[in-house]
């Protein structure tokens, strides 16, 4: 790709990416395609980023943007969506990981004609992916909303996201939902006030932007998601409704414009 670095320092802190594993592909597929409208586009790749060897790759998009990919789940990992963080180097990144509190789960890996990559948690457990791209896709701004944070009660790793991404917590807030804001001061993500199973990491959960909220969440419903295991504040709820897909996978729903606070 032409201008990579530009690219790069213009993604810097955003979520560019998201990844599903899942046990049934083709099941997830009709699930969000029912649900989002999507659509999907099959590549063959050489070197396949989970497991190596010649295997297929889907693509899901939004109409013409392209912001995720659907995989079968590695064996070394467990179903679920995995966000992506922009950083303009992936290898200095991840060396500051474990000072920060976090842990290192893959280390840096090429993904052929994407980009590097590599998959850590956070000091509360949550996994999410460090990324340098090297393709022209844009930030998927149509086809995800602001990843939703969630932990125990209103813990959240500030400095672990400060230090790594520059991002910082907008001084707007209430008691259930705070804004992250990233290196430019755009909305990156929000935290909310949860309870989780006792024992349970915390995660990071998509926002997938369709037409009408009310009206996904009924044909999510018809295609087997069920409400997750998660007490929430009403508030939150209203805003968020987390649900699990029919393969376990944890995502919420949301409308096209900007959440305010």
């Amino acid at each position: 790709m032409s201008g990579g670095k530009t690219m790069a320092q213009s993604k810097a802190g955003q979520i560019v990416w998201h990844d599903l594993f899942t046990s049934d592909r083709e099941c997830s597929m009709a699930f969000y395609q029912h649900v989002a409208n999507w659509t999907y586009e099959v590549e063959r790749a050489t070197d396949f980023a989970w497991g190596g060897g010649e295997k297929d790759f889907v693509l899901a998009l939004s109409g013409d943007e392209a912001g995720a990919g659907l995989a079968e789940t590695p064996p070394e990992q467990e179903n679920g969506w995995i966000a992506y963080i922009e950083v303009s180097d992936v290898d200095v990144a991840v060396k500051r990981v474990g000072t920060l509190g976090g842990k290192i789960v893959r280390e840096p890996f090429e993904v052929p004609g994407v980009g590097r990559n590599a998959l850590v948690r956070d000091p509360l457990g949550a996994l999410v992916g460090i990324s340098l791209s090297r393709h022209g896709f844009p930030v998927p701004r149509r086809q995800f909303g602001p990843d939703v944070y969630v932990s125990n009660g209103t813990d959240f790793s500030q400095a672990f996201y400060a230090e790594l991404f520059e991002w910082q917590v907008a001084p707007e807030r209430d008691k259930n939902r705070v804004a992250l804001l990233g290196p430019g001061g755009d909305l990156v993500a929000i935290q909310h006030a949860a309870t989780w199973p006792t024992g349970s990491n915390a995660a990071w959960v998509p926002c997938i932007r369709v037409a009408s909220v009310s009206d996904a969440c009924r044909v999510a419903a018809t295609q087997g998601a069920r409400s997750a295991s998660v007490d929430v504040n009403e508030t939150v709820q209203v805003h968020h409704r987390i649900l699990c897909d029919p393969d376990g996978a944890l995502f919420v729903l949301g409308v096209g414009q900007t959440p305010t606070f």
